[in-house]
Formats: structure tokens, C-alpha cells, sequence
């Protein structure tokens, strides 16, 4: 599979709290995917939530969503261990984080240097991008717009 995997996504990755690591290209590799910035402490961190709610509804039909937990905007919690107590504890995530690194500027990491160049890079936390199975961003949201909101939900069905 990793010949169909953009190679972008074809890096080690720590998972948020962990010792483990993920290479996405062994969970995404030609499916759509919908990449979010994240804080733990951010008027926005609510929208965990729903995001949860996306990665339930819509994981089924091949949808990968990944939150890169981010201190870009001095949002993230002071420990791992906290910002995965507000992710997993209190909003229930299961779908994958990654450990705290930077999404924006020649520092960050492989996907978002990626997704900057296709795209907007992240203004704030909780900017949302949807990827075709192909690798390529095909729209992407500001932190306002809600993982509920109806352009959202047609952009990842427009993939699926």
C-alpha cells in the first residue's frame, strides 16, 4: 500500500502520550482523510466532540481523521499527559493524535509542511483540512466553523 500513499504522510509519528508511533501511511493510505490542528486550551477545544462524532459516523465509509495537537499558538497544555487527559478522559477521542509539534512555519512537521503549501496554513487551533485519498487538500476550514457545520460535512462526503 505505501505506493499509494502520498509521500507526506510516509513518516513516524509520536502518538500523543505514548511511547507508541504511527506511520499514517499504514492507517491512510488511499483513503480521504480530515487533518485538524488541536489545543487543549483553546475556546475551540470543545469541537473535540464533534470531531469524534465524524470519526464515528463517517470512519466506517473509509474517513481517517487526525489531530496534530499544536503549541503554534500557546493554546496546548503544559504536559502531555494533560492534553491527553482533555482529548481521551474528557471528550472521549479515539481517533488518532499526535504528540505536540509545530503545524506552521519550516519547523513544521511533514504533513502540515504539505498541507501549507496546498493550502492556507493554520491561523489558530482547530483548522480543519480535507484530504483526498490521492493526498490533495480539498478544502479547508477556519476554527469557527464547526465539525457539525453542513459545508464541512459535504466536503468530507465529497471524498468518501
Amino acid at each position: 500500500m505505501a505506493e499509494i500513499c502520498p509521500s507526506f504522510l510516509d513518516h513516524q509519528q509520536s502518538k500523543l502520550h505514548s511511547t507508541d508511533t504511527i506511520n499514517l501511511c499504514d492507517t491512510a493510505a488511499g483513503k480521504p482523510l480530515l487533518v485538524v490542528n488541536t489545543a487543549s486550551h483553546c475556546g475551540y477545544t470543545s469541537q473535540f466532540e464533534g470531531l469524534e462524532k465524524l470519526h464515528k459516523r463517517y470512519g466506517p465509509e473509509g474517513l481517517v481523521v487526525v489531530g496534530f495537537a499544536s503549541d503554534d499558538f500557546q493554546q496546548e497544555a503544559d504536559s502531555e499527559e494533560e492534553a491527553a487527559d482533555i482529548c481521551f478522559k474528557n471528550f472521549g477521542v479515539t481517533f488518532t493524535m499526535i504528540a505536540p509539534g509545530p503545524v506552521t512555519g519550516h519547523h513544521a512537521n511533514p504533513v502540515f509542511r504539505e498541507i501549507n503549501e496546498q493550502s492556507n496554513p493554520p491561523r489558530w487551533n482547530f483548522t480543519k483540512y480535507v484530504i483526498d485519498a490521492d493526498g490533495n487538500v480539498v478544502r479547508h476550514f477556519p476554527s469557527k466553523v464547526t465539525p457539525d457545520d453542513p459545508a464541512l460535512i459535504e466536503a468530507v462526503e465529497s471524498v468518501l
